[in-house]
């Protein structure tokens, strides 16, 4: 899987200046701490490598529009959201869509604000910028569990890719 997503960023990145990450979760409901342990294990990946980056991480919680003024100040030409999305798919699948692929076969409406809604205001607010969901499955998004097997492989891979494209030379 890690190649595949390596692959499809590496094509839809391609060219970008500035990356911006913006990561959903809340880490006390198992899986939903998916995305925010994306941007744990993204800021240790280029931390150690010890390169510049184009890349930006906003981790937004449960509430990612408090974040929308410094993502729009960062003015980024493409932007990356991660959060869990239920999909009916194997735990820790995850799938890379374009704003208007959303809505075909998920939910994505498990925090303060939808994910679309976020997506179309950061689109309409930075003109040009491009972006790129991904989505994780979730196994369990119970209160105080922890995240599950599947979902941290996911997790690891996404940091790792990420990581591999977010370095200048």
């Amino acid at each position: 899987m890690a190649q595949t997503i390596l692959s499809l960023l590496r094509d839809g990145l391609s060219g970008a200046k500035r990356i911006a990450v913006v990561t959903i979760g809340s880490e006390l409901r198992g899986d939903d701490a998916a995305g925010m342990l994306v941007a744990q294990g993204l800021e240790k990946k280029i931390k150690s490598a010890g390169k510049k980056t184009n890349m930006r991480i906003f981790a937004g919680g449960t509430a990612p529009e408090n974040l929308t003024g410094e993502i729009i100040r960062y003015k980024p030409d493409e932007i990356i959201i991660i959060d869990t999305v239920e999909m009916k798919k194997k735990p820790g699948s995850v799938v890379l869509l374009r704003p208007q692929d959303m809505g075909k076969g998920a939910t994505f409406s498990t925090h303060t604000m939808p994910a679309k809604v976020l997506i179309d205001y950061l689109m309409n607010s930075i003109k040009g910028s491009r972006v790129t969901f991904i989505g994780i499955q979730p196994k369990t998004l119970g209160f105080g569990k922890e995240p599950s097997t599947a979902v941290r492989k996911a997790v690891m891979e996404i940091s790792s890719a990420l990581g591999t494209i977010g370095h200048k030379g």
